[in-house]
């Protein structure tokens, strides 16, 4: 019997092209997803934030008129200074400003018994005189901030009659002036006193302040799916010089402060009132650091990626591949990108490298990018075209994609909480970014998180009394 050469030549070529078959195709060891289960935490930055004070002179006049209510003075004795005095408010005064000070007018009722003798050789002769007093008193306050209270220093600019002093005799006013002076030049200390302390009394900005950096302090939830917190933690607050412009009265305080994002579960920042201390100074810095997060799932930055891939074809003299689908997940905080591949090489296999971010382009990339290593075990065993080669180049080109709209998403939010927010009546935080920079990325079980440095400038205002 003759040898069948067309059925051995078949054999052969079905054996190579069996050989050929199994050898391309590859099927590597899946790498398991690792995570640091803990929360995510940015490191905390120092930031100033400009607090402006802002009292309404309206508001001073509301509560110096709160204060000073009917009988705001009495003295019934007359030893000492010889003067009994019992001063009473008859109408609500009126605060404005001029020159940079508080002005402020007072209508007022003025009683008074002054006694007045001779006392020689041991012996005595006293008598006294009841002054009604009637008038409009002028008086003028320099404004400043001491031990978190606005200060007045005040003095009496004028004093305006409206019913001419009377000295009563006989059950009958009649009107006398040299017996007022000596009256006079105590009462305007103790008058311009009285409106000090009925300013100090009413205009203890601390309890704004506090309840303020309260609420500033509580964390805020800025993404609820990923649960992404943003933090403050006071630590010092200064002061400059109080002023007084456009019907107000301005203290300009400056607050240092911790800053932090966090994702997972809500952080914990301790605020203790009391150790926060008022300090003085001339300047105040208001530059602030935040942190942004660009959050996306690993679904779709897989889906975004398999974009990049779609109709290319990657070849090497007569070799070939095509990714067909693309997978992501953290590995040991660093990202496997599991690619389907057909062509010259057939299989899944796995690159890793660490995920990068460009601010340029506001892309994640992976940097140091290697096939696991059963997979690159396995493909240098077809060949080392494609793990030295030009295409895994042109791979790790493709891997990568756009957190443009997640990061505009995350401004859009921030830009919420610094344009005219108020957490609570009287206080508004306005802000502006200027600047922003890459910083770490981060791989959680559900997603991956580009923290973006944010400068800029900020304040929180606090207005208005109750």
């Amino acid at each position: 019997m003759k040898p069948n050469y067309l059925t051995g030549a078949c054999t052969a070529i079905l054996l190579v092209v069996t050989a050929c078959s199994t050898t391309n195709k590859i099927a590597a060891l899946k790498p398991a997803p690792s995570y640091n289960t803990g929360p995510v935490v940015y490191q905390k930055q120092l930031s100033y934030i400009n607090m402006p004070v802002e009292v309404a002179i309206a508001d001073i006049q509301a509560q110096t008129n709160k204060y000073l209510n009917g009988l705001i003075y009495e003295d019934n004795s007359l030893d000492g200074d010889n003067l009994m005095l019992k001063v009473w408010k008859q109408a609500p005064a009126v605060v404005y400003e001029k020159n940079g000070r508080l002005e402020i007018e007072l209508p007022l009722k003025i009683w008074t018994r002054v006694r007045y003798g001779i006392e020689k050789f041991g012996f005595s002769a006293y008598d006294t005189r009841d002054l009604n007093l009637n008038g409009r008193i002028k008086l003028n306050s320099l404004v400043s901030l001491d031990n978190w209270k606005v200060q007045t220093s005040t003095q009496i600019e004028d004093i305006q009659w409206t019913e001419s002093p009377t000295v009563s005799v006989a059950g009958r006013n009649i009107p006398i002036t040299y017996l007022i002076n000596p009256a006079l030049v105590l009462f305007k200390s103790q008058m311009a006193k009285m409106i000090d302390d009925a300013i100090a009394q009413s205009l203890d900005i601390k309890p704004y302040v506090t309840d303020a950096l309260k609420l500033l302090s509580e964390p805020v939830e800025v993404d609820s799916t990923y649960h992404t917190w943003f933090g403050l933690q006071p630590v010092e607050l200064y002061a400059t010089k109080a002023t007084i412009a456009n019907k107000k009265v301005v203290v300009n305080l400056g607050l240092k402060a911790y800053m932090e994002s966090t994702v997972g579960e809500k952080p914990t920042l301790a605020f203790d009132e009391s150790k926060l201390q008022l300090a003085a100074v001339d300047r105040l810095p208001d530059d602030f650091n935040i942190n942004l997060a660009g959050v996306i799932t690993y679904e779709n930055a897989s889906a975004l990626i398999q974009k990049n891939f779609a109709g290319q074809k990657f070849e090497s003299g007569n070799r070939y591949v095509v990714v067909n689908n693309v997978a992501l997940w953290g590995k040991d905080d660093k990202m496997i990108v599991e690619l389907g591949m057909s062509g010259s090489v057939n299989g899944t296999f796995y690159l890793s490298g660490i995920p990068r971010y460009d601010a340029v382009k506001k892309e994640i990339y992976l940097d140091n990018v290697d096939f696991v290593l059963d997979s690159k075990n396995k493909l240098l065993k077809v060949g080392d075209w494609l793990v030295h080669g030009i295409i895994t180049n042109k791979i790790q080109q493709n891997c990568r994609f756009s957190l443009a709209g997640q990061l505009n998403e995350a401004q859009k939010t921030l830009s919420g909480y610094l344009t005219n927010y108020q957490p609570v009546a009287g206080v508004k935080i306005n802000g502006r970014l200027t600047q922003l920079s890459p910083d770490k990325v981060f791989l959680v079980p559900n997603a991956i998180i580009a923290m973006v440095a944010a400068k800029g400038k900020l304040s929180v205002s606090v207005d208005g009394l109750q």
